[in-house]
């Protein structure tokens, strides 16, 4: 199997799996108790909030939760005022503002263009006073595109907002923007465990709780942790900080690569210049991606977010660069990273683009 699906999930580090294993076998304890084991377990989880602050401003704090969907619902959630976000965001981000929309409060969502980068002078028109909430995502997850958060959260500390930022695809692989006051992650995007994620507040704003029943954890969230889950997220922290000059060399590479052995035809989605060179979100016209999925089963890749798969949905995030339908969904993402070979690519790429002509040809 060669696995493209990065965005969508990342390989276990080994590192992280080897940190994990001794929790999961002996260090059963809950981390909230007080006696030895737990004490023991509570010191694991703290090595590891530590060790995922350290890809995060100073003057904030770490709250572990199930995911970035847990940490995004709360961060919209807790707090109040008008919401303003982008259409690109990840349903997530979207599939919440609209809830709280029909509760009444009020949302403004904003267009981007044909290269997925949001209309700065639309965000200004926007980002008032009286403003309650900014939402954006660094890095999309289908297409790739950088979003100008730091632009977006200096508009946000004007006009007296928060700014929350979804940096769960570029936690560890691009550089945090100034000026966030949240800022959500998620593990099993930068090579950890699933099934949790972390939420960073600035330690000047106050979050209403999400979900109650204790409060055990960092910030008032309720719930007992893993302390399997939290060591692996750690290991997989520090180890996207030590290996980030040279993870960020080999998608360099191998984005080059793929941008030269696509042939003829195939277009990059999405602004080339502002964007994560590990997502790969290109088309071709007529192509029957759900054929050509069927035809590689051999081969992991995506023709769209995880989260919308299977839904029979065009993409929201293509639909708002102002694709039409056909284009849309003859659009395809790759996404490879540390673990990925440069003969992986090529090979990948020869296929499906014999794929492609072959649908091409006359039955």
């Amino acid at each position: 199997m060669i696995y493209l699906d990065y965005q969508a999930t990342t390989p276990l580090a080994p590192e992280a799996l080897e940190a994990m294993l001794p929790w999961l076998r002996e260090g059963h304890a809950n981390p909230h108790s007080s006696h030895a084991p737990g004490r023991a377990a509570k010191a694991a989880v703290e090595v590891a909030r530590d060790r995922v602050a350290a890809l995060l401003p100073a003057g904030g704090s770490v709250a572990f939760t199930s995911g970035a969907t847990e940490a995004l619902n709360w961060a919209i959630k807790g707090t109040t005022g008008p919401i303003v976000t982008i259409a690109t965001e990840h349903a997530a981000v979207l599939d919440t503002v609209v809830a709280l929309q029909r509760q009444g409060r009020a949302v403004t969502v904003l267009a981007v263009g044909r290269d997925g980068l949001v209309d700065l002078a639309a965000a200004e028109r926007a980002i008032v006073p009286g403003t309650g909430l900014v939402a954006a995502m660094l890095v999309n997850n289908e297409i790739g595109v950088i979003q100008p958060v730091a632009i977006l959260a200096a508009l946000a500390r004007r006009a007296g907002a928060l700014m929350l930022c979804d940096a769960v695809q570029g936690y560890g692989r691009v550089p945090m923007p100034d000026g966030c006051d949240m800022i959500a992650l998620s593990a099993h995007k930068i090579h950890g465990p699933k099934g949790i994620g972390a939420l960073w507040v600035r330690d000047s704003v106050m979050l209403d709780p999400f979900m109650h029943g204790g409060g055990q954890e960092a910030l008032g969230r309720s719930g007992t942790l893993s302390p399997a889950l939290c060591a692996g997220f750690g290991v997989a922290a520090t180890l996207m900080a030590a290996r980030a000059e040279a993870d960020a060399a080999l998608v360099e590479k191998l984005f080059g690569m793929a941008r030269q052995h696509f042939g003829p035809g195939w277009t990059i989605n999405g602004s080339t210049a502002n964007r994560y060179p590990g997502n790969l979100n290109i088309r071709f016209e007529g192509l029957d991606v759900a054929r050509l999925i069927s035809d590689l089963r051999d081969i992991a890749f995506s023709a769209g977010s995880a989260c919308a798969s299977g839904s029979g949905r065009t993409s929201h995030v293509l639909q708002a660069l102002g694709m039409a339908d056909s284009e849309a969904r003859s659009s395809i993402r790759l996404g490879f990273g540390r673990y990925t070979t440069e003969e992986e690519l090529v090979s990948a790429i020869d296929r499906i683009m014999a794929c492609a002509k072959a649908q091409q040809e006359p039955a």
